[in-house]
């Protein structure tokens, strides 16, 4: 009886959120809909705008969670600039929650609206967020050689055509780095030996197609890169082996006490255009995140405090920034849950905005 409760409460760290999170959608994606159809006689920009501060009360919502919530320690490396930038967010990927900390960096400096995502292809089937993502600006993209470059530099131009706000969020392994997954990490290994680069122990080898185009397509819009390498305390065994990152349920189960963001601004002109020296330059990049997380992983195993080089500060999030926008979603939600009419109208939105959507992102060019 008592395990069963534990048990039980343990399950609801995961759940209540989750069911927050996701039963917040119709509503959202309501208002959204509604703001679109009146900004039909607008000018693009407008629209864009306040898509934008429309958008920023969502993920403001899911930071309540992922944050705040959570009790999660964020500790920074390195200065980010306070001031709004157009920009590349590339960063190391081990784990669904490695796109809350992109959330987590541009909250501080006021640009969570600006967040678009360079997806994987088949994320465009989330029900209702994966047709949203794309009309916010983001953009699904294959592996290899199905991967779509004429498509992205579309997207990606009718925005800064615009002056659209840019965050550009890429992860260059294409995939997470997963220490139990052997085969996926000899064989990035086994191409970069093949290429001619340095052999990564802690990151998979980057690949440059995504990143590349992003910046050339972008490069008279955009002020900088951000290079990102994030570590998640607590992913070191018994035995000193590493462990896999948090997931997103995981985290939200409060099991991941502190999260370390080790943050460097490169400005653009410092980036090489041309893919050869463009390529170089980004295996460089994640051969100092390898040195990075090496020093950490390292650490964390001599029962030391975990951490990385240099100088670090902690990094709260007031309640001021994110409790505003559950509120507000959760008003819009509530009185649409209460009555019958209401009810059915959240239902068919989620039935026939998923379907709608599904078909959209894979009919529309």
């Amino acid at each position: 009886m008592l395990l069963s409760l534990v048990v039980h409460t343990y399950s609801l760290r995961y759940w209540f959120p989750a069911t927050v999170m996701l039963g917040t959608a119709p509503a959202y994606l309501l208002s959204w809909g509604a703001w679109r159809l009146l900004s039909t006689i607008l000018p693009a920009r407008l629209y864009h705008r306040l898509d934008d501060n429309i958008y920023s009360i969502y993920q403001s919502m899911v930071l309540f969670f992922f944050e705040n919530y959570t009790g999660v320690e964020i500790v920074i490396y390195g200065d980010m600039p306070k001031k709004k930038e157009n920009v590349v967010y590339i960063s190391n990927h081990q784990c669904t929650a490695d796109w809350i900390i992109a959330d987590m960096l541009a909250i501080r400096q006021d640009s969570i609206g600006h967040i678009r995502y360079v997806l994987k292809d088949g994320l465009k089937w989330l029900p209702l967020y994966g047709w949203y993502f794309s009309q916010h600006g983001g953009v699904y993209v294959k592996r290899s050689a199905k991967f779509d470059e004429k498509a992205m530099k579309k997207k990606l131009l009718s925005q800064t055509d615009l002056g659209t706000p840019m965050y550009l969020v890429i992860f260059p392994e294409g995939t997470r780095y997963n220490p139990e997954l052997k085969n996926v990490i000899t064989e990035s290994q086994d191409f970069a030996s093949k290429q001619g680069l340095a052999v990564l122990g802690h990151t998979l080898t980057p690949r440059m197609k995504a990143s590349h185009i992003a910046v050339e397509t972008m490069k008279d819009h955009l002020e900088a890169i951000y290079d990102v390498t994030v570590a998640y305390e607590g992913t070191v065994g018994a035995n000193g082996e590493r462990r896999p990152a948090p997931t997103m349920p995981e985290f939200l189960c409060k099991e991941c006490p502190r999260v370390h963001i080790h943050f460097e601004r490169v400005d653009m002109k410092e980036i090489p255009l041309e893919p050869v020296f463009f390529r170089r330059w980004l295996h460089e990049r994640f051969e100092i995140k390898d040195q990075l997380l090496s020093s950490f992983y390292e650490s964390e195993d001599q029962n030391t405090k975990c951490r990385f080089p240099g100088q670090s500060k902690i990094s709260p999030l007031s309640f001021t920034k994110t409790l505003p926008s559950l509120l507000f979603l959760g008003g819009l939600t509530l009185p649409m849950l209460l009555t019958e009419s209401g009810r059915k109208l959240y239902i068919r939105t989620w039935l026939y905005g998923t379907l709608l959507g599904w078909l959209w992102v894979n009919v529309s060019p």
